[in-house]
């Protein structure tokens, strides 16, 4: 349930001083890094590529690849399946791309943390040649000049080190295109699996060349994205217990990681300004071409490419819907729960004035997960019960979302219903279970789908949500469970339906689509201030997670908007609960013992909210602001 973000969706906690007083410097007036983008990318595209410069004679391309299989696309790949090799032909030279690298297959084991389709780094790259070499590197957007004259750009290019990720000799070359073997830096461990393991204490592995290998199932090419997978074997000799629980042969762990290459987007895209009342993630960096008077870091919000076809509407169609398609492998009831929660956004979206612009859909038959064209929402099995995801692909330089990725896990929805077991002790002799079990869980999965989607669409955490109501999908949600007026404990609406008041604030701020000659700071700095009128805010992880948090209205997995109060109702639903706790808990035929694992969750189920009313005792009340300078 919490973010996993790399460059892909960067989770960061905002340091005190920022969140007291923010003040965002825009651009240069009419340069925008959107603009300098596309200047950039059309110099280094005149740029002509260095071939053969050495001196040697290399053969042709078409002559060194004969007998290969060619995949066409955005870097032709060649397939020399005699000798296990991987070709790539390089046509586009000091030209920046995206490299992603991810694991597809991981390990299992929650504790490790090396689950099925994890992404990993995201980075701007490119491809430079200097006579037989060929380097990768990848370009530091840390620090940048956001204006219009080259030379000033190239000082603070020039003043901070940039990092050649690997090397690689030509083989074979016609005019500017050149082709080299890849094979040793697919065939690498670029996902740290290894590094992983030993931080994990799970043992020293190294990767063995002779049990690793191309995994050609999932290597494919595209006009835009070119996708490479290996499957890697490390090798060990101790193994720690986590990876014994797990693996077969716990000496030899079997992975697979991928490898990405992805255009980047187009010019079009307009970064919104970063403002900690929002609720967002994005990006930061230091802009050296800032005017004195300025402040040098910059922020941008993460979010996806979206706008109106007609930006004066009241409710337009939107020129492209932002899709999200759920994994073929999740089962019925499950499946529905999970299209039907992530559909919830859309109310936001039609509250910003769109119309259809989110929408949720099943996985293609035949597409591929890993596939950058497709938001994923991916379901993934685990021996224990372990976190779920939102993360994503963005874009380094502006903040845009490329591709967004959850990871939901299935023991959830197993723990939820132990829950439901415990709370109501449902197991009468010859009778069958009561629904209200099943019902339970699959609420907690549509709001599960609903708070992950809602990190790939760029939001945070809101943990002050459940103190106004319930208002955000974004908080950690207790089930609300009470007494009807029989004493009776009572899950019918254990977990809100739909999307909260704050998540449609939130979405307003990042993807509203204001129409033109609107002052677009102030109209920003309106839903905000309109937002807080009514008793809105937004309070995060910083504030909210230490034990020693202050905040009173900042609690994970609370309920009500007074914390004491809400503890002495939830103590009377334990009470209950723990009042009739018995052989009626577990069903017909299970060990006796297991009546302990259903009474775990009834007995602590006041934790939350004692670690909520703590905080009230000598708390501090305060919101994240900016100071407006008029």
């Amino acid at each position: 349930m919490r973010p996993r973000i790399a460059l892909v969706l960067i989770l960061f906690i905002l340091p005190t001083s920022w969140i007291r007083q923010t003040i965002i410097a825009s651009p240069r007036e009419g340069v925008t890094p959107a603009a300098i983008f596309a200047t950039a990318a059309m110099q280094a595209d005149s740029k002509p590529a260095q071939a053969s410069s050495s001196g040697r004679d290399f053969p042709s391309i078409a002559e060194k690849t004969k007998g290969f299989e060619a995949l066409p696309g955005y870097f032709p790949l060649f397939w020399d399946a005699k000798n296990g090799k991987m070709w790539l032909e390089i046509d586009k030279w000091n030209t920046e791309f995206l490299y992603i690298e991810s694991l597809p297959v991981g390990i299992g084991s929650n504790d490790i943390g090396l689950d099925r389709g994890q992404l990993g780094a995201s980075r701007v790259v490119r491809f430079e040649r200097s006579g037989p070499k060929v380097l990768l590197i990848e370009s530091n957007y840390n620090f940048r000049a956001t204006t219009d004259s080259p030379e000033e750009r190239d000082s603070v290019r020039e003043a901070f080190a940039e990092s050649t990720l690997w090397g690689f000799i030509v083989e074979a070359d016609e005019g500017t295109r050149a082709l080299i073997d890849a094979t040793d830096f697919f065939l690498h461990d670029t996902h740290h699996v290894a590094e992983t393991l030993k931080r994990a204490k799970q043992g020293d592995c190294r990767l063995d060349a002779s049990r690793s290998a191309f995994y050609l199932p999932r290597t494919k090419n595209f006009p835009k994205n070119t996708e490479v997978e290996a499957t890697l074997t490390l090798v060990g000799e101790n193994p720690g217990p986590w990876v014994r629980e797990v693996v077969p042969s716990p000496n030899a762990i079997t992975v697979r990681e991928h490898h990405s290459f992805v255009e980047l987007p187009g010019p079009g895209y307009q970064p919104r300004v970063f403002d900690p009342r929002a609720g967002y993630f994005g990006i930061r960096y230091m802009d050296f071409a800032s005017p004195i008077d300025q402040r040098m870091v910059k922020r941008s919000i993460s979010r996806h490419r979206l706008q109106k076809k007609d930006p004066s509407a009241g409710l337009s169609d939107p020129v492209e819907p932002i899709i999200y398609y759920l994994d073929r492998g999740v089962p019925e009831p499950i499946r529905s729960a999970l299209l039907e929660g992530a559909g919830w956004w859309n109310q936001a979206f039609e509250a910003a004035g769109y119309r259809n612009a989110f929408q949720v859909k099943m996985l293609p038959e035949g597409a591929d997960p890993m596939d950058v064209r497709y938001n994923l929402i991916q379901w993934v099995h685990r021996d224990t019960r372990g976190w779920s995801y939102g993360g994503g692909v963005i874009d380094p330089r502006t903040g845009e979302i490329i591709n967004g990725k959850v990871t939901l896990d299935s023991s959830r929805l197993h723990q939820d219903y132990l829950i439901a077991e415990g709370l109501l002790a449902p197991y009468e002799k010859g009778k069958p279970p009561a629904p209200e079990l099943e019902a339970l869980a699959l609420a907690r999965a549509r709001q599960l789908a609903a708070h992950e989607v809602g990190h790939t669409l760029g939001l945070a955490h809101n943990f002050a949500a459940s103190t106004e109501g319930n208002a955000s999908v974004m908080d950690y949600p207790h089930p609300m469970v009470r007494l009807n007026a029989g004493g009776q404990i009572d899950v019918s609406h254990a977990y809100e339906a739909g999307i909260g008041a704050w998540d449609k604030v939130a979405i307003a701020y990042g993807y509203q689509d204001f129409p033109q000659a609107t002052d677009e700071n102030k109209a920003l700095d309106g839903i905000l201030t309109q937002a807080a009128t009514h008793g809105l805010f937004f309070i995060s992880d910083a504030d909210a997670r230490p034990p020693g948090g202050a905040h009173p209205s900042a609690h994970l997995w609370d309920n009500g908007p007074n914390a004491i109060d809400e503890l002495a109702r939830v103590m009377k639903i334990r009470a209950t609960a723990l009042g009739h706790f018995g052989g009626n808990n577990i069903r017909e035929g299970e060990p006796l013992n297991s009546l302990e694992e259903v009474l775990v969750p009834v007995y602590m189920f006041h934790r939350y909210q004692v670690e909520a009313t703590a905080k009230v005792l000598g708390g501090l009340d305060y919101r994240y602001a900016l100071i407006i300078l008029s």
